[in-house]
């Protein structure tokens, strides 16, 4: 790979910025969305808006990654959506406030994920073209978009005070805003292989489904998407369990997850170079079985704890998976491997699992009164199907031959 052009020391200051700034205005707007919904009348709606980003997943991920690689610099890439996010956001606040119909604030929900789910991918493509040992520098980089999302946590539950108000996505907008203004403090990374003429299929990036063929690459991967299924689970339903138990300040109290993931991505680097990979990957989903056992015991100090290890359980698979794409990918592929993970994860399984997780909720739930620890059973159980389809499916390079 092609060492950064640019100094290396202020380009990890701008990256850690770049990365802070955009994960803030998610954490505003994604963590009490479920409760600003239910604020204003519209609580029926909320595992459909969460879906509405799986949607988003099946069409623009790979169609802006196909754009970073093949045609445009990912920099303007980003610089344009962080624009039309921040103009959508504000229009889906403006019809819950506004009173529309829920087609209409659906319709507002979709075009606001259409712009935003790609976001993440290319701001991630951006900082490893810039990284010279991506095992070694992502972790603690990586670590400040948690800071970034607490950051926009705390602000909303204690500057704010907006867990069930539109402040919190106005301001979101706003700072969208303000990721924007970063972009043109990136140097103008080229796309990785400029094509003149392309196919629909490389337009679309379907082209990326061809990493589909290698057994590892394709196990880590449909885990990916199969984790990512009673993964949705974790805040729209831990929001909802905190409020049932009284509690205030519920983003702040969410944000304990991401003290983890700040944690975990420091020591990262030590982990992948002293532990097979493999058992990184298997260590993420178990932990998350733990955590969810711990979420069915129904109590607030058990909630609290299994909150805190949702760092351990989603770092040590996903970011663990973005690292092990940067290594194992041709480079010119980066924006569209990126892409089709964003796809499975925020596409596949979390369409399932939010679509499938409001049905087990609505299961679970008689005479509005949940019944909390069967509902955190099933998801428990679920993810443990996953970590034994991983456990038996991924081979790793020290079974390749």
């Amino acid at each position: 790979m092609t060492a950064p052009t640019t100094d290396a020391k202020t380009s990890r200051r701008m990256l850690a910025t770049l990365f802070f700034c955009t994960a803030m205005p998610m954490g505003m707007w994604g963590v009490p969305l479920a409760n600003v919904f239910t604020a204003y009348g519209r609580g029926h709606l909320v595992p459909y808006v969460f879906a509405t980003t799986s949607l988003a997943a099946f069409i623009s991920p790979l169609f802006v990654g196909a754009l970073a690689d093949q045609k445009h610099s990912p920099v303007l890439l980003l610089r344009w959506l962080t624009a039309v996010t921040s103009l959508a956001l504000l229009i889906t606040c403006g019809s819950l406030a506004w009173g529309w119909s829920d087609v209409a604030v659906l319709a507002c929900a979709q075009a606001q994920a259409l712009v935003a789910t790609p976001v993440w991918s290319v701001t991630s493509s951006i900082v490893f073209s810039q990284l010279q040992d991506a095992k070694l520098q992502f972790g603690p980089l990586r670590a400040w978009a948690t800071a970034g999302w607490m950051a926009g946590c705390w602000i909303v539950s204690f500057v704010l005070k907006a867990d069930a108000s539109l402040v919190g996505g106005v301001t979101a907008a706003g700072l969208w805003l303000v990721v924007m203004t970063l972009t043109w403090r990136l140097p103008m990374i080229p796309p990785g292989e400029v094509l003149q003429h392309r196919t629909w299929r490389q337009i679309l990036g379907l082209d990326a489904l061809e990493l589909l063929k290698h057994r590892d690459h394709r196990v880590v991967f449909i885990t990916a998407a199969l984790y990512c299924v009673p993964l949705a689970a974790f805040y729209p339903y831990t929001s909802r369990h905190l409020h049932d138990l009284g509690l205030q300040k519920i983003s702040a109290l969410i944000s304990l997850g991401q003290t983890t993931e700040i944690l975990v991505m420091v020591l990262l680097a030590g982990v992948l170079a002293r532990v097979r990979l493999k058992w990184v990957f298997l260590s993420g989903i178990a932990i998350c079985v733990v955590r969810y056992s711990f979420n069915a015991l129904g109590t607030l100090p058990w909630l609290l704890v299994g909150t805190v290890l949702h760092g351990f359980a989603y770092t040590l698979y996903f970011i663990t998976t973005q690292i092990y794409l940067e290594e194992r990918i041709d480079p010119k592929w980066r924006s569209r491997a990126q892409a089709l993970l964003s796809l499975l994860m925020s596409g596949v399984g979390n369409l399932i699992g939010y679509l499938g997780g409001g049905w087990w909720f609505a299961t679970c739930t008689q005479n509005g009164v949940t019944d909390w620890p069967r509902f955190w059973w099933g998801e428990t159980a679920l993810t443990a199907a996953v970590c034994v389809f991983f456990a038996l499916a991924y081979r790793g390079r020290a079974h390749q031959t």
